[in-house]
């Protein structure tokens, strides 16, 4: 086998072109591939041009998340790698690339919308729905505690024998809410937060108990923390209207809610860095090629908007 041609765009992100390398971030190529290291583009000589320009204008970023999905283990306990993935986010909190993106934002103010998740029990079945619709259920800091508390209820009740996790509205969750982005106290408080109050490590601790009964239903927008949240669940079943993404590099940050564990153990730490450096979406027949989720869905005439 001809060995892969190799192209350093950044500080630790190596991207091989053609044959699949385990050394790479990830290999590029114009064929079909199902190998996980491989991701198949249009063209690679605009792909390789995009994520040069990506990785130049968030070096640091790009780097910092490379480090991080090489040092996962998948036979590492959910936590640890959660923890790891914390403790870069928080460094990223405090570097210029995420001030530089503040700045850009300006001044925002968060909003509060009452009951940001529904939970109903209906026999041994619990289940919890995003709902922030109006902001296509962006994940805010009230919805997380009320998804918390929501999903205690399976955790601690052994009779909770399925849990199903959806999204009220056009979007199952479109990421982190960005106007409460900056307003943690400090990166070390906002480490601990993330850590120590985890809706991913009760999503993992209830897929290891129940399997693929522990379930998302997802739809719309499914980015950033939401396809993390998402990704935990033992199986994932999409909409075809779906459309999947990690888009925290634009920020100057990487993932955050858990996604360098859970789409990685999905889809291999290859093609989680080619989503977040890459900034690129992918469609419902790609994720369930590449394992992001299990099954495809087609909208029903009652559930289009």
């Amino acid at each position: 086998m001809t060995p892969p041609r190799v192209v350093d765009v950044a500080s630790g992100v190596v991207i091989a072109i053609g044959s699949p390398s385990d050394d790479a971030t990830f290999t590029l190529t114009e064929e079909d591939s199902s190998d996980r290291r491989v991701v198949t583009v249009a063209s690679v000589p605009d792909a390789l041009d995009e994520l040069r320009e990506r990785c130049l204008r968030w070096p640091t970023a790009a780097a910092v998340c490379s480090d991080v999905l090489r040092a996962h283990d998948d036979d590492a306990p959910a936590s640890t790698g959660v923890i790891t993935e914390s403790l870069a986010y928080s460094t990223l909190q405090s570097g210029a690339e995420f001030a530089r993106w503040l700045a850009e934002r300006g001044p925002a103010a968060p909003v509060h919308i009452a009951d940001p998740v529904q939970a109903e029990r209906v026999d041994c079945t619990l289940y919890v729905r995003f709902n922030r619709a109006q902001r296509h259920n962006a994940f805010s800091t009230d919805a997380r505690a009320a998804l918390l508390e929501a999903l205690e209820v399976a955790r601690l009740d052994p009779s909770v024998t399925d849990v199903v996790l959806s999204g009220n509205g056009p979007s199952f969750c479109s990421g982190g809410d960005l106007a409460e982005f900056g307003t943690f106290a400090d990166p070390a408080s906002a480490h601990l937060a993330r850590t120590r109050h985890s809706p991913a490590l009760v999503l993992d601790e209830l897929t290891t108990r129940l399997g693929r009964h522990c379930r998302a239903e997802v739809h719309g927008q499914v980015l950033g923390s939401g396809l993390e949240m998402a990704a935990f669940c033992g199986w994932v079943q999409s909409r075809s209207d779906a459309v999947f993404g990690l888009p925290e590099l634009s920020l100057g940050l990487l993932p955050g809610a858990g996604g360098t564990v859970s789409i990685t153990r999905r889809i291999g730490r290859w093609r989680t860095a080619y989503l977040v450096l890459s900034g690129q979406t992918i469609d419902p027949p790609t994720a369930l090629r590449w394992g992001l989720v299990d099954e495809i869905l087609r909208i029903r005439r009652a559930d289009r908007p």
